[in-house]
């Protein structure tokens, strides 16, 4: 656990609920001025975040509402800027615009990136600033993926506040389709070679194809 991430999660609140329950002493190292502070994209959170074909998006109403959507996307459609800047392509969807009014009233950002097949999961949280595609043409191709159909409106550019890697506990291992695919595609082989040898097999001993 990082320090900004308890700086930033550790309310009163929690802290009070933590006192209460026993568990304040041993999250208390977390919070001191040595502690590591977690708020710089290094070289594992890069990687990470590259083979990421989507993640959960929380935002925040100006009625105080959390509001938790699904974006996806191609792997790696979520791009990491500098060691403390990731942003992406925002693409014209069903036009409700949730995200992005509460964007606009309210920069405060968090996503959790989850890889299921080995039972991995970042959590971030940042500030975002909405950057329109006609302000900046050259940022939205550099976020845009080459045979992604779709129209970039905006840029969602996000200045990393925390990151913390969550426990693995409770995280069901789960496959895509492509990645199943992958896991399948030996056995296939096994499979065709296996029948291969048994009709050659069927032959030598006169039993036909």
């Amino acid at each position: 656990m990082s320090r900004t991430f308890a700086d930033i999660s550790f309310t009163p609140s929690v802290l009070a609920v933590q006192e209460q329950q026993g568990s304040a002493d041993s999250y208390a190292k977390f919070l001191h001025p040595d502690a590591d502070r977690g708020d710089r994209i290094g070289p594992a959170e890069a990687e990470f975040i590259s083979r990421m074909d989507g993640f959960f998006q929380a935002t925040v109403s100006e009625t105080g509402w959390p509001y938790v959507q699904f974006r996806g996307g191609p792997a790696g459609f979520l791009k990491v800027l500098d060691d403390a800047t990731i942003a992406y392509a925002d693409f014209r969807g069903n036009r409700q615009y949730l995200s992005v009014g509460n964007l606009s009233n309210n920069e405060r950002i968090s996503l959790i990136l989850v890889d299921y097949p080995n039972r991995r999961r970042l959590k971030v949280w940042g500030r975002a600033r909405l950057v329109d595609a006609k302000q900046d043409p050259e940022l939205i191709a550099r976020l845009k993926d080459e045979g992604y159909r779709g129209l970039p409106e905006r840029a969602v550019v996000i200045t990393v506040e925390a990151l913390d890697w969550n426990c693995p506990q409770h995280i069901p291992q789960r496959l895509t389709l492509d990645e199943l695919e992958a896991q399948l595609q030996p056995v296939r082989e096994e499979m065709a070679r296996l029948q291969e040898q048994n009709r050659d097999l069927r032959i030598a001993l006169g039993q036909g194809s």
